[in-house]
């Protein structure tokens, strides 16, 4: 394998979707994403101890108001994965009613 460039091989987008994930690493690697990520799982860690959720049920903690460090009983909810993660979007891609 001597001389060989791994690197050149490796394409520069997904060849199913064509979507670059170079860009998403550097996102996902910033500090205000790792707080949310965190807050993210603080909140399934506290609906498995209260039983809204169980590990390995394929559902999602969802947030009422979107913001995933807002944590009380109260904004959480337990949704399948493709309800939670999909909504109706306005023609410039925001959340068409944020309280779902």
């Amino acid at each position: 394998m001597e001389g060989v460039n791994l690197m050149a091989k490796t394409p520069k987008n997904n060849k199913s979707t064509g979507r670059a994930y170079k860009g998403d690493k550097k996102y996902q690697s910033t500090t205000e994403q790792k707080k949310r990520r965190a807050a993210r799982g603080r909140a399934r860690y506290a609906a498995i101890k209260s039983g809204k959720a169980r590990i390995g049920d394929g559902k999602d903690i969802h947030h009422k108001d979107g913001n995933p460090n807002n944590n009380k009983p109260s904004n959480t909810t337990s949704k399948s994965r493709a309800s939670n993660r999909s909504f109706k979007r306005t023609k410039s891609a925001g959340k068409k009613n944020k309280k779902d």
